[in-house]
């Protein structure tokens, strides 16, 4: 089977679902409004420069996850959903994941948002598979660690190779989408590399490589 891999946050939605989550929270007054929205700026340009400290990052973005009950999130991310991310998701968002399973292909989405947030997001999306950093629950609560690899950077690498590993997949024919340079290691091993509206340097890489730049943006 053909794997048709997607990023999420600014390639299948035209926004960042990890930073909307944050503004989100802010606007709810959810957390403390000045030091989380500062927080939350200063790790979002730190992503976009490639210096984002993964670890350091989910311990802030857990917090609110670790101090509310399951229940309670799932309420809050219902909200999110209809407000925030349904109007990141475009038609043509839509009519590519439609032709990738027209064409039969294993459709998977691999991003370094947190599985709280993307996995009502991947559903919505009608994709079936999904690599996200994942937060490590404790007793039936979201905790401020990260179980297992996180999926960023060359950490996507590692946990799709674990991933085809138990699902006996290889990277044959493979797709890749994605915006940001964070994502090269990942590029650079399946045999069709796309930059969906891709970042600067992104951008300028994918011209020297000659890899296909196309936008989904509306």
């Amino acid at each position: 089977m053909t794997l048709a891999i997607f990023d999420l946050d600014n390639t299948l939605l035209s926004g960042d679902s990890d930073h909307g989550w944050g503004n989100f929270l802010v606007r709810k007054k959810l957390v403390d409004v000045e030091s989380y929205q500062h927080a939350n700026e200063q790790f979002h340009e730190l992503y976009k420069q490639g210096k984002l400290d993964i670890y350091e990052y989910s311990a802030f973005s857990f917090q609110p996850l670790a101090a509310r009950s399951m229940e309670e999130l799932k309420e809050l991310h219902n909200e999110f959903m209809q407000d925030v991310i349904q109007p990141m998701i475009g038609d043509k968002a839509k009519s590519l994941i439609k032709h990738h399973k027209q064409s039969g292909h294993t459709l998977l989405v691999i991003t370094a948002t947190n599985s709280f947030i993307t996995r009502p997001i991947v559903k919505a999306l009608d994709i079936d598979n999904l690599l996200a950093t994942e937060p490590k629950i404790v007793d039936g609560r979201y905790t401020n660690e990260i179980e297992g690899t996180p999926c960023f950077q060359e950490g996507k690498v590692t946990r799709l190779h674990q991933w085809m590993n138990q699902k006996h997949m290889t990277l044959e024919g493979s797709y890749f989408y994605t915006d940001s340079h964070n994502d090269l290691p990942l590029m650079e091993i399946v045999e069709t590399a796309i930059a969906v509206d891709p970042d600067e340097k992104l951008a300028e890489i994918a011209k020297q490589r000659g890899w296909k730049v196309m936008s989904l943006n509306e």
